[in-house]
């Protein structure tokens, strides 16, 4: 269980030499493994040699593809798990819903799941969270053309807002009285608002960032405001699995320590935000 010295230097690297997860589709992530194992400290994982992680794709910059990989902050943090223990990461493509029920991590199929996913006392009725890896806050994305920079100016000339379904977008659009289009996945909500299925969308702000990245988006599109949620992401395992998820823990304090964290905020994110955050 213990990370030497030696090993801490080496993972300070290119997050994309790092990944080499293979991407599985849900219904294909039972087969063809050698069955459950043991990680380095005794950890249980389901399957030998792997750690194998339930995401859901894309949801950039945290999972997403880019040159045949599965890439991104999220990926590259659980690879510094999976190097700690002695094992290779393995990346699963599943439904978001089932991060909330910790379906795949009760079924055996899946040692973690890891999708920028915000820490919330109902999931933590259904699954055991890592210490907080990201602080997360909301943000109204919205088409130049609407004019609105606000939820509550989206409200009050009543135009459609959008989110992505089973997040804490959709529940902080619901808590302010909306009714909002829900997308199955982040890249559903873009093509919504550039398709002009809806006016205004509320989403993670790293992920609107990404977007704006790209010229045409910004040049459709406007960042509105920042909702300040108080939310933070975290990493989940099957309650009880208590040694897994103190080695998550293990590796986020460890990456943090010694640099590894900043670097790779700064990849795939941008400029970490105040001291100690």
């Amino acid at each position: 269980m213990s990370t030497t010295a030696g090993r801490k230097r080496a993972r300070v690297r290119p997050a994309v030499a790092a990944v080499s997860a293979a991407l599985l589709s849900a219904a294909g992530c039972s087969s063809g493994g050698e069955g459950p194992g043991e990680a380095r400290g005794g950890v249980p994982v389901v399957e030998k040699g792997k750690l194998t992680t339930c995401t859901h794709l894309p949801y950039p910059p945290f999972q997403f593809e880019r040159g045949g990989k599965v890439v991104g902050f999220d990926v590259a943090l659980i690879d510094l798990v999976a190097e700690d223990l002695g094992v290779q990461q393995k990346i699963l493509d599943t439904p978001f819903e089932n991060f909330k029920t910790g379906a795949f991590l009760n079924s055996g199929e899946c040692d973690l799941a890891a999708a920028g996913m915000t820490i919330t006392e109902e999931r933590k009725k259904n699954v055991d969270f890592s210490v907080p890896y990201f602080d997360a806050t909301q943000a109204v994305l919205a088409s130049k053309k609407s004019g609105v920079r606000t939820l509550a100016e989206v409200k009050a000339r009543g135009l459609r807002l959008g989110a992505q379904a089973e997040t804490t977008g959709e529940s902080h659009a619901k808590g302010r009285g909306f009714d909002p289009v829900a997308f199955e996945s982040s890249d559903a909500v873009l093509n919504g608002l550039r398709t002009g299925q809806v006016d205004a969308v509320v989403i993670d702000y790293p992920v609107v960032r990404g977007w704006l990245k790209d010229g045409a988006n910004a040049a459709a599109f406007v960042l509105g405001e920042s909702i300040e949620t108080g939310e933070q992401y975290g990493f989940s395992v099957k309650k009880g699995n208590d040694r897994l998820r103190a080695a998550i823990d293990r590796a986020i304090r460890d990456a943090r320590a010694d640099g590894t964290y900043r670097k790779l905020y700064e990849e795939w994110i941008g400029p970490l935000p105040g001291a100690g955050s």
